[in-house]
């Protein structure tokens, strides 16, 4: 019940207008994704260490992702940086969890998440553990595809992946950062939109 209070609070504290995560943020038990010693600051609007230098995103940023991708029931939805899998989670709840395809690097990350997302109901989502900046072009095209880490660009895999009028969302650049919506269009460019600053852990692998 504790929990449960904090995190209607939670959600009642973000931005109102991020409508389309309201539920799934309610829903999504914040703290089964933070080790014991954080659990107490489960619920506030902050990144919180995981373990192997990677963070949870504050649940505020996951709802701002979400709203900036329109996610919707049945987008085909491709993560790069499954971390715990909170973001996973919630995404999954509005997509479905059919439809959640994520990759992480760390497999010791990508285990303990498979595992926790199986135990609170999320076992259809699909882990992979390797380089997010391939994608994971088995289950290619998305609807949807997003970074949970920094890079210097969108990685060229995961753009090809993406079918077009797709959307792409990531936080770009390293020391400076800023969180970057694209459109896939007829061509294979994309169509950019500067979201605003941010800062989030840079993508683990040789090019950063």
């Amino acid at each position: 019940m504790e929990f449960e209070s904090a995190r209607k609070r939670m959600v009642e504290a973000i931005d109102p207008e991020l409508e389309t995560t309201a539920d799934a943020l309610r829903v999504v038990p914040r703290h089964a994704f933070v080790t014991e010693r954080w659990r107490h600051l489960a619920y506030a609007d902050r990144p919180l260490p995981i373990g192997g230098g990677a963070t949870i995103s504050a649940p505020g940023i996951v709802a701002e992702m979400c709203d900036h991708l329109a996610l919707a029931s049945g987008d085909r939805t491709l993560e790069v940086g499954t971390g715990c899998g909170y973001h996973a989670a919630v995404t999954a709840e509005i997509v479905g969890a059919e439809n959640v395809y994520t990759v992480e690097i760390d497999a010791e990350l990508a285990d303990a998440a498979r595992e926790r997302l199986t135990e609170l109901g999320y076992g259809a989502v699909s882990i992979r553990v390797g380089d997010g900046r391939e994608g994971w072009p088995e289950h290619a095209p998305y609807d949807k595809a997003y970074l949970t880490c920094a890079d210097r660009t969108f990685p060229d895999a995961v753009v090809e992946q993406v079918r077009t009028e797709g959307l792409l969302l990531a936080p770009i650049g390293l020391a400076d950062q800023r969180l970057v919506l694209a459109t896939k269009l007829q061509d294979g460019s994309l169509d950019r939109l500067d979201c605003g600053p941010v800062q989030f852990v840079t993508m683990q692998g040789p090019d950063v």
